[in-house]
C-alpha cells in the first residue's frame, strides 16, 4: 500500500500542475481586457528595447566587420630603415599578436620597370614581397618561383591577364657602364583595386634580394648579368618588414612594442579606436535607457500583479478551500505572470521585426553593401525572451507571496 501511494504522488503532482495551467489560461481569457492591458504595457517596453539593441548591434557589428575585412587596418608600417636579420623576422612571426610578417629590402631596390611590348610599359613599379598568409592577397598565391601577382592598375596599363608573361627590367651603373637586367615573370593573379590601387607587383622575397644584389654590383645570372663581383651567399639583412597584426585588437600592443624598440611606425589605430569608442558610447546609451525602462516596467508590473491578486482574493480563497495549498496558489499566480510575459515578448518581437525592416529599407540607400543596420541574432532573441520571463517571474513572486498569505475564511466573510 505504501508503495502504491508513493507512485501516485508524481501523477497527482503532474495533474495538479496541468490543472493550474488550464485555470491560469482560462482566468486570463476571462479577464482578457485586463490581460491585454498588462501585455500592452510590457510590449511598450520590450519592442523599443529590442529595436534599440538591434540598431546598436547592427551598426557596431557592421563597423567592426568592415574594419576586420580591410587588411589595411591590420597593417603596421615601419617608417624608418634599419638592419634586421632573418632571426629578427622569424621572432616577429612567432609573436601571438602577429598575423603576417616578411622582410623588405631598401626602398631603392623595391622599384623596377615592367614591360610587355613597346607600347605597354611601366616605369618604377613597386616590387613588394609576399608569402603564404598575406592578408592583402587573400586567396591569391604564388605556386612557382617566377609567379607574380599584379595589381589591377598595373594589369590595366600592361594590358595583361592571368597566365600572361611580363618582363621585369632593372638597371645599374657599374664601372661607368649602364647594365640592364631582365627576367620574365608569369602573372599568377590580379589583385583588385579595393585595398591597393597603385601600380605594383607582389613576388617572392628571393626576387627582391636578387634585385638588391644586382644593384650592389654582384653578378646575377638569373637577370642575364654575368659581370660584377661573384655573389657569395650570406644571411640577408632587411631594411624593414611588411607587418600585419593578427586582428584589430592586437594592433595597439604590437605598435607599442615596436616603438619601445625605437622603431617608428604608423597604422590605422585611430580608426580602430573610433569604432571602439562608438561601441562604448552606444553601450552606455543603451544600458541607461534599458535600465530606466526596466525599472519602470518592474514598478508597473508589481502594481499590476498586486492589484490583480487583491481583486481576486475571493477566487483565490475558493481555490484554497478546494484543496489547493499555499505553494500551489503561488505557482498559479507565477504561471499567469510567465504566460503574460511570453505573450508580451511575442508581440514585442513582432513589432521589432516590422520596425527593423522599415529601418533597413530606409537606410539601405546609404549602404552600398546592402547589409542590415538593425538586426539581432537568434541567440540574442532567446536570451531576451528568457530575461523577460525571469523578470516577470521575479515580479510575480511578490504577488504570489501576497496570494499565499490570503486567509480563505477571512476573505469569504465579505461575500
Amino acid at each position: 500500500m505504501n508503495k502504491g501511494k508513493i507512485k501516485e504522488e508524481p501523477v497527482l503532482s503532474r495533474n495538479r500542475i496541468l490543472l493550474l495551467g488550464r485555470l491560469a489560461l482560462q482566468d486570463l481569457w476571462h479577464d482578457r481586457i485586463i490581460s491585454f492591458c498588462i501585455i500592452s504595457s510590457l510590449v511598450a517596453v520590450i519592442a523599443p528595447l529590442l529595436l534599440l539593441f538591434g540598431l546598436r548591434f547592427g551598426i557596431v557589428s557592421q563597423l567592426q566587420d568592415d574594419l576586420a575585412k580591410d587588411p589595411r587596418n591590420l597593417e603596421i608600417r615601419m617608417l624608418s630603415s634599419g638592419s634586421y636579420d632573418q632571426g629578427w623576422i622569424t621572432q616577429l612571426r612567432q609573436r601571438p599578436d602577429v598575423g603576417f610578417a616578411i622582410g623588405q629590402t631598401r626602398s631603392l631596390n623595391t622599384l623596377a620597370d615592367l614591360q610587355t611590348d613597346s607600347s605597354h610599359f611601366i616605369e618604377n613599379a613597386e616590387v613588394i614581397p609576399t608569402g603564404a598568409g598575406d592578408p592583402l592577397l587573400g586567396s591569391l598565391e604564388l605556386l612557382n618561383d617566377n609567379d607574380v601577382v599584379l595589381t589591377q592598375e598595373a594589369a590595366r596599363k600592361l594590358a595583361v591577364n592571368v597566365g600572361d608573361t611580363v618582363v621585369l627590367r632593372v638597371n645599374r651603373q657599374l664601372e661607368e657602364r649602364r647594365e640592364w637586367g631582365r627576367k620574365s615573370l608569369t602573372v599568377a593573379g590580379i589583385l583588385p583595386a579595393t585595398y591597393f590601387n597603385r601600380t605594383a607587383l607582389f613576388t617572392r622575397p628571393e626576387l627582391l634580394m636578387m634585385l638588391e644584389h644586382f644593384r650592389d654590383g654582384f653578378a646575377i645570372p638569373d637577370l642575364g648579368i654575368n659581370t660584377g663581383d661573384p655573389f657569395t651567399h650570406k644571411p640577408p639583412l632587411y631594411a624593414r618588414a611588411r607587418l600585419y597584426a593578427k586582428d584589430i585588437d592586437h594592433v595597439a600592443s604590437l605598435e607599442r612594442d615596436l616603438r619601445s624598440q625605437r622603431i617608428e611606425t604608423t597604422s590605422r589605430l585611430a580608426d580602430i579606436e573610433n569604432v571602439k569608442s562608438i561601441n562604448r558610447v552606444l553601450g552606455v546609451i543603451f544600458n541607461t535607457i534599458a535600465a530606466t525602462a526596466l525599472i519602470g516596467c518592474i514598478a508597473s508590473l508589481i502594481g499590476s500583479f498586486i492589484a490583480n491578486v487583491d481583486r481576486k482574493r475571493k477566487h483565490i480563497a475558493v481555490l484554497r478551500l478546494l484543496g489547493f495549498t499555499g505553494p500551489a496558489v503561488g505557482m498559479y499566480v507565477m504561471l499567469q505572470g510567465c504566460l503574460l510575459s511570453l505573450l508580451a515578448y511575442a508581440g514585442g518581437y513582432g513589432i521589432y521585426l516590422i520596425a527593423s525592416q522599415v529601418f533597413n529599407r530606409a537606410l539601405s540607400g546609404s549602404q552600398p553593401t546592402g547589409e542590415m543596420l538593425c538586426k539581432i541574432t537568434p541567440a540574442h532573441s532567446v536570451f531576451a525572451m528568457l530575461l523577460t520571463a525571469v523578470v516577470a517571474l521575479l515580479v510575480a513572486s511578490i504577488g504570489a507571496r501576497r496570494a499565499i498569505n490570503i486567509e480563505p475564511a477571512q476573505s469569504l466573510r465579505e461575500v
